[in-house]
C-alpha cells in the first residue's frame, strides 16, 4: 500500500512479501523505489526524501505491543536504504495500515495500536478513528505541509528519549561548542542538532526555497554535522540521515518557537515528528540554545507550536523534575493519514530470478 502518513508518504510492506535478509530485502527496496536515481523515474519514489520512505510492518514479537514497525529512508541517488532512523509522520500511517491489512482488529468508535519500532526500540500508542471494521480517514483535523483536512490520529510516544543515541543528551551537557559553534546534542525520538540560526549567520525565518539554495550554509550545517555525530556517539555520519539540523529563531506568528530543519541536506518543508518533538524537549531545557530564543508557556502541561515554513507542529508535552532539571515525561500529537493506493509492484527482472517469485510483487 502507499499511504500518506503526516506530511511524509511511503510504500507500506507486510514483512512476510519482503525477502528475510537484509540484504536482499534492500537491493528489492531500491529496485521496487527506483534508485539510484534523482528522478526515480524507474521505481515508485516520489524523487524527494519526503517521499522516498518506506514502512515494513509485521505483528509483534513482543508481548506489550501489536506491531513492529521497521521504517527506511531510501537513498535517492545513493543505493541505500538507512534504517537508523524512526519517522513519526510514517508512523502515523502504520495503524491503518494494520487495520486494513488485518494485524489488528478494528474497534469502535477507536481503535488503539501498541507500536515498537524496531529501528530505535521505541513504543508509541496509535489513537485511530475506526467503524464497523473500517478505518475512517476522513475529518476536520488538519496539519500544517497537508492539504484539506483528514481524521485524526492521536500519537503518543512513551519511552522515546535516547531512542537512538541511548540517552537524551548523548554528551550529557545541555549545551556543546561544536565547530566553533553552541549547540544542544539531544535525542528524543530523533538525533537533532540544534543550534541558533543566528550563530550561522541567518535569521532563521529565510523561505525554504532560500535555504535550499545556500550552498555556503548547508557546507557550514555539513562541517557542524559530521562533528556532533561523533560527539553524539554515531561515529562518521557522511553517509546517514542523522543527526538532523535545526536552526532555532524566536516565534513570528504566535507560536513559541521557529524552526528551519535539515534533513540533512535538504531543508524541510516542514518539520519530522521526531524533529518536532526533540526541538520542543530542547526548548524546556535552562541555557539551551533553543530556550535563548523560545518563549515557554507555564504548567506541567505545556503545548508547543513549532513554527516551521509551511506552518506549525503542535507538540504537548508532560514536564516533571525541577525548574533546574526538567524532566519530559511524555510526548503527543497529532498526525492524519490517508491510504492512496494499493496493489501490486515489481522488482527488475534480476532480482526476480533471484529471490523468491513470490516475495518480488509485495
Amino acid at each position: 500500500m502507499i499511504l500518506r502518513g503526516g506530511t511524509s508518504k511511503g510504500a507500506y510492506f507486510l514483512a512476510d512479501d519482503l525477502p528475510s535478509d537484509p540484504a536482499h530485502r534492500d537491493a528489492l527496496l531500491l529496485s521496487v523505489m527506483g534508485s539510484p536515481d534523482p528522478r526515480q523515474i524507474d521505481g515508485i519514489g516520489g524523487a524527494h526524501p519526503l517521499t522516498s520512505k518506506i514502512a515494513i510492518v509485521s505483528r509483534s514479537k513482543r508481548p506489550d505491543c501489536d506491531i513492529d514497525f521497521l521504517f527506511g529512508q531510501v537513498g535517492i541517488d545513493k543505493p541505500k536504504v538507512d534504517v537508523t532512523p524512526n519517522c513519526g509522520n510514517i508512523l502515523a500511517g502504520v495503524a491503518p495500515f494494520s487495520i486494513e491489512r488485518g494485524l489488528v482488529k478494528a474497534a469502535d468508535p477507536v481503535t488503539r495500536v501498541r507500536v515498537h519500532t524496531v529501528n530505535t526500540g521505541t513504543i508509541a500508542e496509535l489513537t485511530v478513528q475506526t467503524r464497523d471494521g473500517h478505518v475512517i480517514y476522513g475529518g476536520d483535523a488538519r496539519i500544517d505541509g497537508v492539504p484539506g483536512t483528514a481524521a485524526p490520529i492521536a500519537v503518543e510516544f512513551l519511552d522515546a528519549a535516547g531512542s537512538v543515541c541511548g540517552s537524551l543528551l548523548p554528551t550529557g551537557n545541555v549545551v556543546d561548542r561544536v565547530a566553533g559553534v553552541d549547540v544542544t546534542l539531544i535525542d528524543n525520538g530523533m538525533p537533532v542538532v540544534v543550534l541558533e540560526a543566528s550563530a550561522v549567520g541567518r535569521t532563521g525565518y529565510e523561505p525554504r526555497e532560500v535555504l535550499d539554495r545556500d550552498t555556503e550554509l548547508k557546507a557550514r550545517l555539513e562541517e557542524i554535522r559530521l562533528e556532533a555525530g561523533k560527539l553524539m556517539g554515531l561515529g562518521d555520519v557522511s553517509s546517514k540521515v542523522v543527526p538532523k539540523m535545526a536552526l532555532v529563531s524566536p516565534p513570528a506568528a504566535g507560536g513559541h518557537v521557529c524552526t528551519r530543519s535539515f534533513i540533512p541536506h535538504e531543508c524541510h518543508a516542514s518539520i519530522g515528528v521526531f524533529a518536532a518533538v526533540t526541538v520542543a524537549t530542547a526548548c524546556i531545557l535552562p541555557g539551551s540554545p533553543a530556550s535563548r530564543v523560545a518563549q515557554i508557556p507555564a504548567g506541567r502541561e505545556k503545548t508547543l507550536s513549532v513554527e516551521h515554513p509551511t506552518g506549525e507542529f503542535s507538540v504537548v508535552i508532560e514536564v516533571g523534575g525541577t525548574e533546574e532539571n526538567p524532566i519530559v515525561e511524555k510526548a503527543g500529537l497529532l498526525r492524519t493519514a490517508r491510504l492512496l493506493f494499493e496493489g501490486h509492484v515489481f522488482a527488475h527482472e534480476s532480482l526476480a530470478q533471484s529471490f523468491d517469485a513470490g516475495r518480488d510483487a509485495a
